[in-house]
């Protein structure tokens, strides 16, 4: 969902502005938008790895948050911006073509979001852009994080298929690798204007569909 259906950057350099900007900080504020994402899979690596228990990831973010804080002079930033910077994840836009996109996708096909975000912020994001997912899947299910199979083949069970009737899509080949490791049929979404410059223009890993938006992914589906 982050990066592939959503853009955070632009969302969460958003929400810090006019949340801090106010309380007299400025600061470079998609350099702290990317500063915190940097801290996503390392975040989420002391879970996968059994150093840490299971936890939504709300708490993870709010953890990631206090990590950066002090590089950008945010160390006494009060509570109460910080709870809402970290609900700036559950604000975010979707990109323009997404919920035409999905709703095209859906005509055919059971949609649901295979993501790393707990259920109350799909729950928001869905909201905000018109999302209508058949259900939210993800870490919260699977009680651990991408890309551990874990996570795709509960998915998978969710709907009572079988891995190769599934098929992730995602703009970052990563994912698509795991899930297809775990026998899943996969599409990349192009989304250079996730993170100009880093994000993903083309698969690193073999796929069985490249589309360059979540609409043209609709078409070669036939739908």
């Amino acid at each position: 969902v982050f990066g592939t259906l959503v853009d955070w950057r632009t969302g969460v350099s958003r929400d810090a502005k006019s949340i801090l900007r106010p309380r007299g900080y400025a600061i470079d504020w998609r350099a702290f938008a990317d500063a915190w994402r940097d801290e996503y899979q390392p975040g989420m690596e002391e879970v996968r790895a059994g150093r840490a228990p299971y936890m939504k990831l709300d708490v993870l973010h709010r953890r990631m948050l206090q990590k950066i804080l002090p590089r950008f002079g945010l160390e006494k930033v009060d509570a109460a911006a910080l709870d809402q910077l970290t609900h700036a994840w559950h604000r975010l836009d979707a990109w323009k073509d997404v919920a035409t996109g999905l709703a095209k996708l859906r005509q055919r096909y059971l949609i649901a979001p295979v993501s790393n975000g707990n259920v109350a912020l799909m729950s928001d994001l869905a909201r905000r852009n018109d999302f209508h997912w058949d259900a939210i899947l993800g870490a919260d299910l699977a009680r651990d994080y991408k890309p551990k199979a874990a996570v795709y083949l509960a998915a998978v069970d969710a709907f009572n298929l079988q891995p190769g009737q599934c098929m992730m899509c995602a703009a970052h080949s990563g994912d698509l690798k795991a899930a297809a490791d775990s026998g899943l049929r996969t599409a990349f979404i192009a989304r250079p204007e996730e993170h100009p410059g880093v994000s993903e223009t083309a698969p690193t890993v073999a796929v069985d569909i490249v589309a360059r938006s979540t609409e043209q992914l609709a078409a070669k589906l036939s739908v």
